[in-house]
């Protein structure tokens, strides 16, 4: 069986045998077609909606069945079993960790939770009212001119340590944001919890000689780390890819991403979902709400997805995860609406028929809030989680051979060759 594709160009009547390499064929092969004036063959596609622009072995998605696997494991395994530090090691090493491995790992994230005075000094700068995510930008990208070894990215060694002082301060950096916006002292890292249990201690404790957290709700957020650590070639992962392939320091490209999630069409989805359930008000008003979203008056967030044409993996156990977080804190009550909107969509052949299934974002608003954090923090959270599979996108670009620097062409629509004017006549 020849793997290729065979392309007539009517313009000029000749055909052409492009190759399919892994279900896809190379732009430079297109651009081997060519006009009678010799003008390359390029693709148009705003948004990347058909374009592969990396070969990857980090994630696996297949969204008309609904499988998100991490290096080859099936994501339902890894959010039951793992821990979020172990899916860090797997994102980024390929694969898991040997006891040994994994020990040296946690301790030097753990050690590594520590930022400069400076970075203190620099948060402390920032409007009384600056939201989280500005400040996690800022920050996440200030780090560069702390650690200037880290420009050297062909070094493994030094690649590996900023690999680790990043995901290791990312909490800080976001419960120090937190912080900053609640007008409370910042609270520094204990080494002696765990990843996520450190990271509530740094946004919850007061006077209290160590902040204990609830097991239920340590395990719940590690889940929803696991879940958001990494999702493809999503708007943020390729502007990490596209900012690091000038070949600049891994914290600048991460800022790139954080800058990214920033978005509402990206990050901050969630958040729109509680709007949605809290105008609904009350279970009994959810029929109308669908009847309104049919009529196209109303709009249904946190259903559906990009990639996903079936139920989203992620919300599936981020339901779940809602049970233990609510035991603790108690049910939030605008569950009961998203629960009655979810049954009465799934089995609403207009949803159905559209493969309008809830994503990751349904859920996780829901157990964000029984944290007690606000709207504004949302995405932070998902910066934090998302950390490990930016840098694992990251480390296998700068090892990538077939990279270049990103250029993307475009379809040039303006006027051309005008004459020119001086402004002493056009004024005149």
């Amino acid at each position: 069986m020849n793997d290729s594709l065979t392309v007539r160009d009517n313009r000029t009547g000749q055909e052409y045998d492009v190759p399919i390499e892994n279900g896809a064929v190379r732009g430079a092969d297109l651009g081997k077609i060519k006009d009678g004036e010799g003008s390359p063959l390029a693709v148009y596609d705003p948004g990347f909606v058909n374009t592969a622009s990396c070969k990857s072995a980090v994630t696996y998605i297949d969204g008309d069945q609904g499988i998100l696997e991490y290096r080859g494991y099936p994501i339902e395994q890894l959010a039951e079993k793992s821990t979020f530090l172990e899916v860090a090691y797997l994102l980024v090493h390929g694969e898991l960790p040997t006891k040994t491995q994994y020990e040296t790992w946690v301790h030097d994230i753990t050690y590594h939770t520590f930022v400069h005075e400076n970075v203190k000094s620099f948060m402390e700068g920032f409007r009384y009212d600056a939201h989280p995510m500005g400040m996690l930008l800022a920050s996440v990208g200030a780090l560069s001119t702390f650690y200037p070894d880290a420009r050297d990215i062909n070094d493994d060694e030094i690649r590996q340590l900023q690999i680790v002082r990043m995901i290791a301060k990312m909490p800080t950096l976001g419960a120090w944001s937190f912080r900053h916006a609640q007008g409370k002292p910042f609270v520094y890292p204990d080494n002696e919890l765990g990843y996520t249990a450190n990271f509530l201690s740094m946004l919850f404790k007061m006077s209290e000689d160590r902040f204990a957290a609830d097991e239920r709700l340590v395990k719940a957020l590690d889940v929803l780390f696991i879940l958001h650590a990494d999702h493809e070639q999503n708007c943020s992962t390729n502007a990490v890819r596209s900012i690091g392939s000038s070949q600049v320091d891994p914290y600048s490209a991460v800022a790139g991403g954080v800058a990214a999630l920033y978005g509402p069409l990206h990050g901050g989805a969630n958040e729109a979902v509680l709007r949605m359930l809290r105008r609904i008000g009350k279970k009994e008003n959810v029929s109308d709400f669908i009847d309104g979203v049919k009529n196209g008056d109303e709009r249904l967030m946190g259903f559906g997805h990009r990639v996903y044409k079936n139920y989203d993996p992620r919300a599936k156990i981020i339901k779940k995860a809602c049970d233990d977080v609510f035991e603790v804190t108690g049910v939030n009550p605008l569950l009961e609406i998203a629960m009655e909107l979810e049954k009465i969509a799934l089995e609403d052949d207009y949803f159905v028929s559209r493969k309008l299934y809830p994503n990751v974002d349904f859920y996780s608003g829901l157990i964000y809030e029984a944290f007690q954090f606000p709207p504004e923090m949302f995405t932070v959270l998902f910066a934090i989680g998302r950390t490990p599979g930016w840098l694992a996108q990251w480390l296998e670009l700068v090892q990538d051979k077939e990279q270049k620097i990103a250029r993307p062409k475009q379809i040039y629509t303006g006027h051309r060759t005008l004459e020119f004017t001086p402004a002493s006549e056009r004024w005149a």
